[in-house]
């Protein structure tokens, strides 16, 4: 006997909340605002030097965290809240110490960097509290022996 087929449109148990979904897009699109202009900044926009810069590379490490970020990993979203303030202390000097208008991208730069923390805590804070609430479900709904 074959086992009953859940409706195509059925909650799976532990889908993302609508809010969860909404902070990843957040998340992705700051990302990879923050990756695209990396790249144009260094390459056409104010290179330090004509031609493009090494420094376009900077924009690789934040390509890797895409794949974490699709998947909803924390590990991904932990890491990236971490390591992004990088990128702001790039802006940041940057921004003080350039002429225009590589001060503005360095500007852009470090706002980019505080909407992808605010959306990765934003996240990480939701999927915790997400997981508590699951959890005290779970235990209350144990029969005790």
């Amino acid at each position: 006997m074959s086992s009953p087929v859940p409706p195509p449109f059925a909650p799976v148990a532990n889908a993302p909340s609508p809010t969860a979904r909404r902070t990843r897009a957040v998340t992705l699109a700051a990302l990879l605002a923050l990756t695209a202009l990396c790249l144009a900044w260094e390459l056409w926009l104010a290179p330090l030097r004509p031609g493009g810069s090494w420094l376009a590379l900077k924009a690789l490490p934040l390509l890797l965290a895409v794949p974490g970020v699709l998947r909803y990993r924390m590990a991904t979203y932990r890491t990236l809240a971490l390591f992004v303030w990088l990128y702001f202390v790039e802006g940041v000097v940057r921004a003080t110490s350039d002429r225009a208008p590589s001060a503005w991208y360095a500007l852009a730069e470090a706002v980019l960097v505080v909407i992808v923390f605010v959306a990765c805590t934003a996240h990480i804070r939701l999927r915790l509290r997400e997981a508590r609430l699951h959890s005290a479900q779970a235990h209350a709904a144990t029969p005790v022996s």
